[in-house]
């Protein structure tokens, strides 16, 4: 059994697990919650692995400057906000031994809409956009789908 949890970085961070490239939970919650769970699961599964989008990665910001224009500095400190919590991921998954990944956000399919990402996973429960990016992060695609496997 082949067990993956996917963290998508940032206040409500997104929060997946997939068994063998099925998924079992797709939510969001606090930082501080998502690492419990993942503890938690590590108790159970120590040969989990923890794939993580890493916003660190990151070397455009799309709008970033035209939102921060009309919305003033928060906009850069959200960016800012997120990449701190990719480092303390990192440092947690080193400091409790968990395998973990670092995936360049160019590397994962983010920001898919609720109908489209039900359909691509099969996924029927509620989610939010911060629970479909961690989803993305460890949903096995199959082949016809056109989109690539999880590695």
């Amino acid at each position: 059994m082949k067990i993956k949890i996917g963290i998508d970085c940032g206040v409500n961070t997104g929060f997946a697990v997939a068994i063998d490239g099925i998924l079992t939970r797709v939510e969001s919650m606090t930082i501080t919650q998502a690492m419990e769970a993942v503890k938690e699961l590590h108790k159970q599964h120590p040969n989990l692995i923890v794939r993580i989008e890493d916003a660190r990665k990151r070397t455009w910001f799309g709008n970033a400057d035209a939102r921060q224009a009309k919305s003033g500095a928060g906009v850069r400190e959200g960016v800012g906000s997120v990449k701190r919590d990719c480092s303390i991921w990192e440092q947690f998954c080193v400091e409790q031994g968990i395998q973990f990944d670092l995936v360049h956000p160019a590397a994962n399919i983010t920001k898919t809409k609720d109908a489209y990402f039900k359909k691509i996973t099969g996924w029927s429960g509620r989610t939010n956009e911060h629970g479909r990016d961690a989803a993305m992060l460890v949903h096995q695609f199959k082949a016809s789908s056109g989109l690539l496997p999880v590695s």
